[in-house]
């Protein structure tokens, strides 16, 4: 049959050719759904998760939730769907809020972060949704643009959406609604266009189980779901230290100094309660403390430094158990191999010396070879 159609005949001829050949013959065929080719319309509909996005991709390495987490920011950042940025306090969640703005097409535009904790009840209504002229005593004399009127076109930002009181995250279901404010005092709504990423470290869903949060608005803000990992948790914190140290450095905040191997093993043996906030803390104060422009271990705060006691869980238990002190008990089953109890003990060696000194012990001058 293929053949039919190659042959040059015109139309007509093709067609009696083609009744012909299946006359008195019986044929099996199947339908096969064309290939359409993509257009580039359509090829920007749909984003890879691996486009690059240098906003979205300076904020983690080879962390895999991280990946997926910023994956799906890159496939949403250019739509208008709300976002729920999760994470414990610390882990950078606003940073990553302001990441998704500033490589979205909104991005020319305001980029306003409320903290719902952090204004009091009696003024957030006021500082997010404005007030007109002569609105309550001591209102300034030409009245207020709020938050969400100096994000219009951009993004708005609400961190600690959890804390926000009733009252108000009924107002905000209208405006994520219907795209309008009422600023206090004022007769008529006033149209605004902005995009709400919202952030929180609590559990809404018990919140929603306790009626102190609204399961409506929850359903509106949650269109996706961005989670963060803890510092502790990341499998990249080597990229994430060196990135902080370097904003801080490019910022103006630190003089620029390098992390030594004894301390970058150190700050990698820490669990980071406080997560990304403490890590910034911690280089502030080793800043403060080194000298020559170089941080090692013992510039470092106490807390970011493994306690012997503690780090001997993770020692082989076969140690003399008459021992009281498991550094010395360490010390003494591995003859004084300073290398090999650091690399039980998963700290550096600057460390097991620093503890010894710190517990007054003394390494033998001769030790026996057998």
């Amino acid at each position: 049959l293929r053949d039919i159609w190659s042959i040059p005949y015109d139309q007509d001829d093709q067609v009696r050719a083609f009744r012909h050949c299946i006359s008195g013959n019986t044929f099996f065929a199947a339908l096969i759904q064309p290939r359409i080719k993509s257009t580039a319309s359509a090829s920007s509909d749909a984003l890879p998760t691996d486009e690059s996005v240098p906003e979205l991709d300076a904020l983690a390495a080879d962390d895999p939730v991280m990946r997926r987490t910023l994956g799906l920011a890159k496939r949403l950042r250019n739509r208008d769907v709300g976002l729920l940025v999760l994470g414990e306090t610390g882990t950078g969640k606003e940073v990553l809020a302001r990441a998704i703005h500033q490589s979205s097409h909104r991005s020319r535009r305001a980029f306003v972060a409320v903290n719902c904790a952090a204004i009091p009840e009696s003024l957030i209504e006021s500082e997010l949704f404005g007030y007109v002229a002569g609105a309550f005593t001591g209102a300034r004399a030409r009245g207020m643009r709020g938050m969400i009127q100096q994000a219009d076109g951009g993004t708005l930002f609400l961190d600690e959406i959890g804390d926000m009181p009733l009252q108000l995250q009924t107002r905000l279901l209208r405006v994520l609604a219907e795209g309008e404010i009422l600023p206090v005092g004022a007769d008529s709504p006033v149209k605004v266009n902005c995009r709400v990423i919202a952030a929180t470290h609590q559990d809404l869903g018990q919140l929603i189980e306790h009626g102190a949060f609204r399961a409506d608005l929850y359903y509106r803000l949650n269109g996706a779901t961005l989670r963060l990992p803890s510092l502790g948790e990341r499998a990249d914190r080597q990229h994430v230290i060196n990135r902080v140290l370097t904003h801080l450095i490019d910022q103006g905040q630190l003089p620029d100094v390098r992390i030594r191997a004894d301390a970058m093993s150190a700050l990698l043996a820490y669990d980071w309660p406080g997560n990304i906030r403490q890590l910034v803390n911690a280089l502030a104060f080793a800043e403060a403390t080194c000298d020559d422009g170089q941080i090692t271990a013992n510039d470092l705060p106490d807390e970011c430094l493994r306690d012997p006691a503690i780090a001997a869980t993770s020692v082989e238990r076969d140690v003399d158990p008459d021992e009281s002190d498991p550094l010395l008990a360490a010390l003494k089953k591995y003859r004084w191999n300073v290398s090999e109890v650091a690399r039980r003990y998963g700290v550096s060696r600057p460390t097991i010396y620093r503890w010894m000194q710190q517990q007054a012990i003394e390494a033998p001058r001769f030790q026996s070879k057998i």
